[in-house]
């Protein structure tokens, strides 16, 4: 297990496609999303996968691979507005699988950012600018399964 933490800020387009890599998969519960409206700041915690961390795994015949989660915050400032998508009934116990953020610009610099997530769900952010933070908060913890999209879904 590394200990080095994760720190990463996002001014554009680019920046926050590498923040998007390094938070897919990440495990959110809705009730740790919060929108300050006064600030203009969106904040989330989150598990995340440590993708980067992941890549230089390699398998080993007798035992299970390792790899590793890390408690993270990813904030965005210079909000407007949020709005969510497919969470119309969810509750602060909603737990959600953070698939993607994208950035669309409506009038530069200002645009729109979606947190995609795992069923259909979407958190968007409309924004003045690309603003964003991503910091691990904490100290990692192993785990053996690691995502696989590539994996058929499973019938309920």
């Amino acid at each position: 297990m590394t200990h080095d933490r994760l720190r990463l800020l996002a001014v554009d387009r680019d920046d926050l496609d590498i923040v998007s890599a390094h938070c897919q998969d990440a495990i959110v519960r809705l009730g740790d999303c919060l929108y300050r409206k006064r600030e203009q700041q969106f904040a989330m915690e989150m598990n995340r996968f440590a993708w980067e961390n992941a890549q230089k795994r390699t398998f080993k015949v007798f035992s299970a691979p390792k790899y590793e989660r890390r408690r993270s915050a990813l904030h965005f400032d210079r909000v407007v507005n949020v709005r969510r998508q497919g969470l119309e009934n969810a509750g602060d116990d909603q737990v959600l699988v953070l698939l993607a953020i994208r950035f669309t610009e409506t009038e530069a610099p200002s645009g729109s950012i979606d947190l995609v997530f795992a069923g259909g769900a979407t958190i968007r952010l409309e924004v003045e600018v690309v603003e964003a933070q991503l910091a691990d908060a904490g100290g990692a913890w192993s785990t053996v399964s690691r995502p696989d999209h590539d994996r058929p879904a499973r019938n309920a």
